[in-house]
């Protein structure tokens, strides 16, 4: 069963409740970001995030996603902090007006790592969590219904604009337009593709709007949930312990811990 990025597996993982693996992605992204070491981010991700991954058995989803998306972006940081970093420090080359600064690569290493994990926690969390479960649990939890719809429609809007523009694509192809070929003709395709998926999400968004509307989304008072999601006590005090976990790095760097 595929909904977006949601891979069904037997595991201990996917039977977590989802604001737990919901708390460990944003705590793990805030600690990367907030601690300034340039080791750090990279050992959130190897200690962290990939036994996470390991343990729910989708190493192999998760892999080309990352590459997919960190690829590009870590390419780019590269590039332009190691060519073009403003600030003073040791030049390691020179091509022309060009100089490559171990400062500029340093910086380019901790922001690529920074990415890697941001793009990773968010992949972990929806490679392994059903969005509709995710949902389910935020509103038993007390979340006011729209706003879990919210951060649950956020979550997926990649996936579902990706999905979307592969169903465009296949039509493109049936009607003989042809989509392969060197990259002139890639950003050609681009063109014809960009008007029915903006329309289409337009339409989605009616659809749903109404879809809500004629099941009473809005209306107050509390709801019994068909699928009540499981959660433990155990699991409520590791939620308390990776905020705790995220809190105590913002204050280490206030305070110059990492100085």
């Amino acid at each position: 069963m595929t909904v977006g990025f949601y891979q069904h597996r037997e595991s201990s993982v996917h039977r977590l409740n989802p604001l737990t693996k919901l708390t460990l992605a944003v705590a793990v992204v805030i600690a990367a970001f907030a601690v300034p070491l340039t080791w750090w981010p990279a050992a959130l991700f190897l200690v962290v995030l990939v036994p996470a991954v390991l343990a729910a058995r989708v190493p192999a989803r998760f892999a080309a996603l990352t590459v997919k998306f960190v690829g590009p972006l870590l390419v780019a940081v590269f590039l332009v902090q190691g060519l073009f970093f403003p600030g003073e420090g040791a030049e390691l080359a020179r091509l022309g007006p060009i100089s490559v600064k171990a400062e500029g690569l340093a910086f380019a290493a901790q922001t690529a790592t920074r990415l890697l994990v941001l793009i990773g926690a968010f992949l972990f969390l929806l490679l392994t969590t059903h969005p509709g479960v995710l949902m389910n649990a935020m509103v038993q939890r007390g979340l006011p219904p729209n706003i879990s719809y919210v951060v649950s429609a956020t979550l997926q809007i990649v996936p579902a604009f990706r999905e979307r523009a592969q169903h465009i694509l296949r039509a493109q192809q049936a009607r003989g337009m042809a989509t392969g070929g060197g990259l002139r003709r890639r950003i050609g395709v681009l063109l014809p593709l960009i008007g029915p998926l903006a329309l289409g999400a337009l339409t989605e968004v009616e659809e749903r709007a109404v879809a809500m509307e004629a099941r009473a989304f809005g209306a107050t008072g509390r709801r019994t949930s068909l699928m009540p999601v499981p959660d433990t006590t155990a699991q409520r005090l590791a939620r308390w312990g990776l905020a705790a976990f995220a809190a105590a790095t913002i204050v280490a760097n206030a305070l110059g811990v990492f100085a």
